[in-house]
This record gives C-alpha cells, structure tokens and sequence, in this order.
C-alpha cells in the first residue's frame, strides 16, 4: 500500500475505508510503504521519498498521526489482515538526528567526513553496521513497531546489511512475535539461512519481461524454475509480481512493459510453486499510469472492474486450493509434455487428492497445441470463467496470443 497516493487524502484515515474491500479482494497481509517522517536536507521532489527516513519511530505527518496508525492497525487486525511495515535499515535521510546526535562512526563518511551517499540516493547518508550500536538501535527500533502489534517487516536493500545483524534482528522480533513475517527486498539463498521467511523473485519478474517482449521464451523460465527448486529450501517463500513502486515508477507500468501479457504473467505469479503474489497499489482496478515518487499523484477513481474480478477469482483459487499453497504445503510442479515447448507451459500441481492443470501459451503468436494429458483426465472446472471441461488422453486447442486457462478439481 502506497499511502501518499491510494487516495486524494494520502493518510492512514483514507487508507482504514479501504480496508474492508481489500479484504473481499482476498487480500491476507498489508504491506505499509515507510511511514515515517522524510528527511528535508538534499529531499527529491516536492514531498521527498519515503525511503529517506528522518525518525523511525515517529510518522510521517502527511499520513496523520501515531493514534492514526494504532488504529488503522487495529481495523485491519479485526479484519484478520496482517500488517508488514518497510523496514529502511541501510540508510537515513541527512538530516535525521543520529547524523549529528550520534558518534560519527554511526555512518559510513568520506574523506572529509561527510556521509556518503550510494547510487543516485542523494538524499540518504549510509548506516554503518560494523558499528555494534548501530546495529542495537536499529533492532531497538524494530521491537518498538512489534510491541505495537506490527505483524512483520518488508526488509529494504536487505543486502547491504550483514547477514549476521538481520540472524539477530530476527531472532529478537520472532522473540516478541513467533510468526512475525519477515520479507527480505533481495534475492538468494542465504536469506532464508538468515531467518527471512520471503524473499524477491526479482529474476522471474525481469525474465517475464522479457518473454512479455519477446526477448525470451518458455525455455528460459524453465531452467530458471529448475535452478530455483535446486537452490532454494522447499520452505522458502518467493514473492512474485508483475509490478510494485520501484517498477511502476522508474521501468513502467505492468502494461508498459508486459503488454498483451499482462494478465497471462500476473496469473504466473499465483500458479508458480513457492510463491507469493503481490498486488501494488493500483493494479487491483488495473490502474495504468507511472505514479511519481516524490510528488503527490492520487488514484482517484476505485471503481472495480473486470481487474478486480480478476484478482478476486485467483486469490479465492489460492485460498481455497491445497496445491497453490505457498512453501512445502504446495503440491510439486509437474510438466505436461505439449507438442511446442518453446511457446507452451503446461503443468499439473497436486495435493490432498485435487489438483490443478495450467495451460498456457507465452508467446504473441497463434498456436495449434497439443497437450499430453492422459496421466491427467479428469473433469476440470475453469477457475476464471467457472466452465466445465472433460479433459481425456489428449488435449487440442487453439491458444491465442497471451492466452492462458487454469483448469482444477
């Protein structure tokens, strides 16, 4: 959830109202961009960016105040929805008070001892973790939202911090909190050693894009499918997207940069073993323009439309579904031999005796398929359109450009 922009009124007031239809969309866990004060000093744009913090235990004025967010977390939690807060560790804003409150070993300085900045962040001056107090304020920090009833933090540019700090920072939250969910905004194996329950997918993304665009095809997401079920523990989490704020922003909207496969690679992410799906601000009505980082650039109109019932049918499948579980809980992706392996991906996941059959055509082009589905026959209901289908030793069809059916009993 984008604060600033998912409503004219950009606060947490706003926000709570929208809550009830993100439950009935089968939304489980809310994930809160920062939402804390943003740095002056060196600030982007009119209103700065979220992600260079000034105070970590205070909020953001923009989006209301402290009694605000306590109880917009406590609407959410009598909805059953989860809260996860992003966790910004790596960094500050310049003028935040530990730049000048704290030993100047606290950041990581130049020659002359001013803060350094990394990449293109000039408005952020970089934490320095070899310092052990840094590390305890930091963690200090995160018990605070805990204690508060926070349910878990998206942990930002999880990798520039050491592994060793995000093994303790866990351990203390998952001390206050056993199911604290924790999602590190990296990817790689070591992440789940560290504690992290999730991690970013950020391979498959870039490689839907560019199979979206015809850089890539099918063969491609299946060794990169094989290398992740050979490195990755069968309890590790993935989060799979089709856009978020990085994205929307700076490479484009889904549309932008999927096209006709939008829909096709969005259904990908909720079918894929060991994923997770996630919806950005937006995409629940299909919203397709670049929203400015630094600006104020509300979503104004939340009428649902065929997106939302979209998204509304594939979370209900994920619910309600035992193969689409995300971990170990899920049933094994098992390929369906079809006659044209490069635009074709055809799979069956099973557990607790039902299943569930995707076939799909990754490719622009017209395709006359031919799917070996003996090992499968069954009578299969169509989880978009609720249609029957007898499926028996041989399946043909036509599949259209992007077009793709996910068939279950």
């Amino acid at each position: 959830m984008n604060v600033r922009q998912q409503s004219r009124e950009g606060n947490f007031a706003a926000a709570e109202k929208r809550l009830p239809f993100l439950k009935e969309l089968g939304v489980d866990i809310i994930w809160l961009m920062p939402i804390h004060p943003i740095g002056v000093k060196e600030r982007k744009g009119t209103l700065g960016s979220y992600y260079a913090i000034r105070d970590y235990r205070a909020i953001n004025p923009e989006f209301g105040t402290m009694e605000d967010f306590e109880r917009f977390l406590k609407s959410a939690h009598k909805l059953n929805l989860k809260v996860i807060m992003d966790c910004v560790a790596n960094h500050t804003s310049p003028d935040a008070a530990w730049v000048t409150e704290k030993p100047a070993e606290w950041y990581h300085r130049d020659s002359t001892g001013k803060p350094i900045v990394q990449y293109d962040w000039t408005d952020i001056s970089k934490l320095n973790y070899d310092c052990r107090e840094v590390r305890e304020a930091m963690i200090d920090q995160l018990e605070f939202w805990t204690a508060k009833g926070v349910d878990g933090f998206r942990c930002d540019a999880a990798a520039e911090m050491p592994d060793e700090f995000w093994q303790e920072a866990i351990r203390a939250i998952k001390a206050l909190n056993p199911e604290a969910y924790m999602l590190a905004e990296g990817e790689g194996t070591h992440f789940h050693r560290d504690g992290f329950d999730a991690t970013y997918a950020w391979e498959l993304h870039h490689l839907m894009n560019d199979i979206a665009q015809g850089e890539k095809t099918v063969d491609s997401l299946r060794t990169l499918l094989a290398k992740s079920a050979g490195e990755y523990p069968e309890t590790a989490f993935r989060l799979m997207f089709t856009s978020n704020h990085d994205e929307n922003s700076w490479a484009g909207t889904e549309f932008e940069r999927m096209g006709d496969a939008a829909a096709c690679m969005a259904s990908l992410t909720y079918l894929l073993p060991q994923g997770q799906p996630l919806i950005y601000t937006g995409q629940e009505v299909g919203f397709n323009r670049r929203l400015q980082f630094f600006e104020k650039d509300s979503i104004d109109d939340w009428t649902p439309n065929h997106w939302t019932e979209f998204y509304r049918k594939l979370n209900d499948l994920r619910h309600r579904h035992p193969a689409l579980q995300a971990g170990e809980a899920g049933g094994k992706m098992v390929e369906i031999a079809n006659n044209n392996p490069s635009r074709l991906l055809s799979f069956v996941r099973e557990a607790e005796g039902r299943r569930v059959m995707v076939l799909m055509n990754l490719s622009p082009e017209i395709v006359e398929a031919r799917f070996e589905t003996r090992a499968h026959a069954g009578e299969y209901t169509d989880a978009l359109n609720g249609g029957k289908e007898r499926i028996g030793g041989q399946l043909l069809k036509e599949m259209l450009p992007w077009h793709y059916q996910i068939l279950y009993f």
